[in-house]
C-alpha cells in the first residue's frame, strides 16, 4: 500500500484493477477544505493518460514491478526472442509491445522488459544505438553549401 502523500514521478499503483504510472503530481493545499493531490496517471498498458484526484493520505495499492535486462536473440515475422542473461529463460514480444523502433533492434542488444505477475507490461529499448551504414547514394556534385541529407541504409535494414 502506498499513501497519496508518498506519490512520486514513475511510481506504479494500481487504480480500478489497472496499472498506471504517475506521470506528474502536485500536492494541493487550498485555503479552505482538505489538501489534495492532483495527479497525471498514464496507463501502462494502453498508454492513455488520466488526470485523477486523490485525497491526502489516501492509500492505494502499489503494483511490484519488475525490471529484468534481456538481450534480443532474433526476429521472427511480428515476433521478437529475448533471453534473459541470469537465468537463460526466452520470452518472444509482439511488434505492438515495441512500437516503431523495432527496425533499429540489433543482435545482442540489451533491452529494459518490465514485469507485473508474470506477465510483459512494457519493454523500453535505448535511447542510443550505434549502427552501421551499409550503404548510401552519391551525393550530387557541388552540393556542399550546406548540409547535405541524403538516403542510408543500415544494418539493420
Amino acid at each position: 500500500m502506498i499513501s497519496s502523500n508518498d506519490f512520486r514521478t514513475g511510481v506504479t499503483i494500481v487504480v480500478d484493477g489497472q496499472l498506471w504510472q504517475v506521470v506528474d503530481f502536485q500536492h494541493v493545499k487550498p485555503g479552505k477544505g482538505s489538501a489534495f493531490v492532483r495527479t497525471r496517471l498514464k496507463n501502462v498498458v494502453r498508454g492513455n493518460v488520466l488526470e485523477k484526484t486523490f485525497r491526502a493520505g489516501e492509500m492505494l495499492e502499489r503494483a511490484i514491478v519488475e525490471t529484468r535486462d534481456m538481450q534480443y536473440l532474433y526476429g521472427s515475422g511480428d515476433d521478437y526472442h529475448f533471453m534473459d542473461n541470469t537465468n537463460y529463460e526466452q520470452i518472444h514480444l509482439g511488434h505492438d509491445m515495441l512500437g516503431d523502433n523495432v527496425d533499429l533492434l540489433k543482435e545482442g542488444m540489451v533491452v529494459s522488459v518490465q514485469f507485473h505477475d508474470g506477465k510483459v507490461i512494457a519493454a523500453d529499448l535505448p535511447n542510443h544505438v550505434d549502427l552501421e551504414i551499409v550503404e548510401t547514394d552519391p551525393g550530387f556534385r557541388g552540393d556542399t553549401a550546406t548540409n547535405v541529407q541524403k538516403p542510408a541504409k543500415l544494418e539493420t535494414g
